[in-house]
Formats: C-alpha cells, sequence, structure tokens
C-alpha cells in the first residue's frame, strides 16, 4: 500500500496512542519510525510498530517515569523504566548534548529498556549541534558469536557521528548478519530467510523466520564482528543492562557526546571532515562499479527522494494489522 508520508505518520502516531503512549511520546516514536521508513529501513518502520504494539498490549505500557539515578557535571545514569527506547535514548541524548554543551564531553547511560531503534537518529540530533557522538545499545541474547549456535549477545547496534561543514558523516551498523525486525518481518510476510545468517534451536542453520526466532542469529563479519557484539554487549552492561537481558527488556546503551573544540578548532574541523568524505567519494571504483558512498549517503538520498515523492510503500499486511490496531 501506497501511503504519503503523513498518513504513514499519523498510521504510527493513531498505533502508538492506542497502545497507551501519551501524544509527546506517541510523536516522537512515530517521527523515529517514519525516518527508518524514509532511509529504506523498512524493517525498522511501520513494521517495527507492529512489534512494539504486540510487546505493549502484552505487557501495557510502563508508568513508571524515566529517572536519572546518578549524575556529574560531565556524566549520567538513566533508568528507562521499562519504557520503549526510543523515548529513553531520545531523553538519553539530550542530557548529553546539555552536559557536552556545558563542559565538553559527556557520557550517558540508560538501561532497562527496550528498542532502542536507528541509533543514527539520535547521531544526528549531536551532529546539528555541532558534537561528535558515539553510542552502543545492548540487547536480548539473539546472537551467536562466531562458531557457536547459541546466543550470547544482541544485534547491538553500534553508531559514530561527525559533525561536517557539508553533510554529517555518521555510520550506523548492527553486528549480526540479520536484524531482530528483518526477521520478524519476513515472518509477517511469509518469506524466507537468506542463506547463512541464522540456526534454529538445534544449531542447524535455518531460513525458516520463526525457528531462527526460536534459535539464533549468525553474527556479522566473522570474528571480527563478533568481537564487536560482545564489546557492546558489555557497553551496555556498563549502562547497567544485564550481561544477558530477558526477551525485549533490560536492554542498555551508553551515548558519549564530544564537543569538537576541546581538541580542535570546530570550523576546521568541519572542514576537514567535508573534505575528507569529498575525498573518499572521489575514489577510483572498482571496474564497472557504481561511485564510492561514505557512511550514510544511501539513507540521505533516500529520504530526500521519498520526501520529493511524498510517498512511502507499506506492505499490505503491515498496513492491515496497523489500522486494526488504531482502531482499538
Amino acid at each position: 500500500m501506497r501511503l504519503t508520508v503523513e498518513q504513514a505518520r499519523d498510521l504510527a502516531d493513531r498505533t502508538m496512542q492506542s497502545i497507551g503512549h501519551d501524544a509527546g511520546d506517541a510523536r516522537l516514536i512515530a517521527d523515529h519510525l517514519i525516518d527508518c521508513e524514509l532511509r529504506g529501513v523498512t524493517y525498522g518502520g511501520l513494521a517495527r510498530a507492529v512489534s512494539i504494539a504486540e510487546r505493549l498490549l502484552t505487557t501495557g505500557v510502563s508508568t513508571r517515569p524515566i529517572t536519572v539515578v546518578k549524575e556529574t557535571p560531565v556524566s549520567a545514569s538513566i533508568d528507562g523504566g521499562d519504557r520503549i527506547g526510543y523515548v529513553v535514548a531520545h531523553r538519553a541524548m539530550v542530557v548529553a548534548i546539555e552536559k557536552a554543551s556545558a563542559s565538553g564531553i559527556a557520557i550517558v547511560g540508560a538501561c532497562n529498556t527496550w528498542y532502542t531503534g536507528m541509533l543514527s537518529y539520535y547521531a544526528e540530533m549531536a551532529a546539528r549541534r555541532g558534537m561528535v557522538s558515539i553510542i552502543a545499545s545492548n540487547a536480548s541474547p539473539w546472537v551467536a558469536p562466531y562458531g557457536a549456535t547459541e546466543g550470547r549477545f544482541g544485534t547491538n547496534p553500534i553508531c559514530v557521528g561527525f559533525p561536517s561543514a557539508d553533510e554529517p558523516v555518521i555510520w550506523d551498523i548492527g553486528t549480526s548478519a540479520i536484524m531482530h525486525a528483518e526477521v520478524k518481518l519476513a515472518d509477517r510476510l511469509g518469506q524466507r530467510l537468506p542463506e547463512d545468517v541464522a540456526f534454529d534451536a538445534e544449531g542447524q542453520p535455518t531460513r525458516d523466520p520463526i525457528a531462527a526466532l526460536e534459535g539464533a542469529f549468525a553474527a556479522w563479519g566473522g570474528h571480527k564482528g563478533s568481537g564487536l557484539g560482545m564489546v557492546v554487549q558489555l557497553f551496555g552492561v556498563l549502562a547497567g543492562s544485564p550481561a544477558l537481558p530477558p526477551e525485549l527488556a533490560g536492554f542498555g546503551m551508553v551515548v558519549v557526546t564530544i564537543r569538537p573544540d576541546l581538541l580542535t578548532s570546530p570550523d576546521e574541523f568541519a572542514r576537514r571532515v567535508a573534505e575528507y568524505a569529498d575525498a573518499v567519494r572521489g575514489a577510483r571504483p572498482v571496474p564497472g562499479g557504481p561511485p564510492v558512498r561514505m557512511p550514510f549517503d544511501r539513507s540521505r538520498a533516500e529520504r530526500k527522494r521519498r520526501l520529493a515523492e511524498n510517498a512511502i510503500d507499506v506492505a499490505d499486511a503491515v498496513c492491515s494489522r496497523l489500522a486494526e490496531i488504531a482502531a482499538r
């Protein structure tokens, strides 16, 4: 089904309010989900809204507040109160930006949350304020370490963002061969998974989404990606999460924000970032290959294109399920 951007945003907003979020949180979550759709991260967009609703229709929206439990001029520890990560992570980034604005650098940890979304969404917030950011978020142990078939860390995204005199440079990856939301969407749409991305409960390779959800996903990037996934898991522990968080609960994340003027001229730094990005894009591509891109170039171009077209394509099954939930 093809929706306008505003129709898609309204559907996400109404769905979030229908399951118990207040108007402010619903708008914030909807904005994040629609940014996923605009950037072509379909599994993290309206399809994720279905997963959010299914979790909260079972547990209910937490009424516990998001609280700062420990604080210094350059740090804060936040208890998310089992509130969804889109809201908790946004609060963590706002606090980190405020503290780095005053002190030059900040580290904020947040725990007792779940589904933190695209970390690049928060990195863009920091870049707009001229700050470098480093963000890591752990999750339930859905991913098997390299050489194993049982989950021991989450899909565990890590993101680094740099302000620039041109467009910000943002690198945002998950450390699993396939994301949890991709597997959930494949199940909803009756699709098979790619080869070599998941194991069933017996440790055998599988392309069945349900079997993969009962088993484990493979790590991205062999032993190197597996190691990075473990590092992110421990950053979540630093923030206060259990080493192995339960299913869709107890996630932890760390946000670091840095004002470039601690080390160099901010304007000069931004200029050099832009120059470097141009140099990378100007590198000779492999024979017959496309032009070289910087991280985030594809996302930015997709968002611009979809906004210009004012159109987002959403699977009929996803739209139908959201309309059903929103009408409750």
